[in-house]
């Protein structure tokens, strides 16, 4: 596990790092940090229809999983926005974007080191699917929501159309990828803890999914 923080648009203060581990996920998007730009275009729709969303809620602290390189950040256009990562490479691609409304923080999103209902939203885009425990993720994110905030989650869940036999074909290679390729809602039961709001299917075959829960 990593966990740290960007200070401003300038210079990196990490905190605390395990002797002799990094985080295999860590270590593999800091490697495939150079292919995001390609990734970002195949992933530009669908994050756009997310952050609309975002910014039709009343300003208020937003907390954004999985930042990634930040090429959406810009978008934000309100908020008061921490956004973290547990790349490194990806952080140092995401400060950049030079958003001086956007901290960044080097931090695991399954283990969260911000106080309790601290956040008005928060946002997990194509996160879920590649994390280690979702569950563990969605218990952090509800800890860290005020009562009465909200979720949103942007990721693929597999359909019961035509497109389960292509995620199933993917599955044995998945991991290679630090990816689920066959992932379905109903698994992560932490979000029963949540109330959902709105549900939007995007995608051929509504492959992904856009879900906004608000804490109770």
């Amino acid at each position: 596990m990593t966990s740290g923080k960007i200070m401003g648009r300038n210079s990196v203060m990490p905190k605390s790092i395990e002797p002799g581990h990094l985080d295999a996920t860590a270590r593999f998007y800091d490697r495939i940090s150079f292919l995001y730009p390609a990734i970002n275009q195949f992933l530009k729709r669908q994050r756009k229809m997310l952050i609309h969303e975002v910014n039709s809620a009343t300003p208020g602290k937003l907390l954004e999983i999985g930042v990634g390189n930040g090429s959406h950040l810009p978008l934000y256009r309100h908020h008061q926005v921490t956004a973290i990562d547990i790349s490194e490479s990806m952080l140092e691609k995401a400060k950049r974007m030079n958003c001086v409304h956007v901290s960044l923080q080097l931090m695991d999103g399954e283990e969260l080191l911000f106080s309790n209902d601290h956040f008005d939203y928060v946002v997990i885009s194509h996160v879920l699917a590649v994390t280690k425990e979702p569950d563990q993720m969605i218990d952090q994110v509800f800890k860290v929501l005020k009562p009465g905030g909200r979720l949103y989650i942007l990721n693929h869940f597999t359909p019961a159309s035509w497109l389960r036999f292509v995620d199933m074909a993917f599955q044995p290679f998945s991991s290679l990828f630090h990816f689920r390729s066959v992932f379905y809602q109903h698994q992560v039961k932490s979000l029963d803890k949540f109330t959902l709001l709105k549900q939007k299917d995007l995608g051929v075959g509504a492959y992904f999914k856009l879900l906004i829960f608000c804490k109770p």
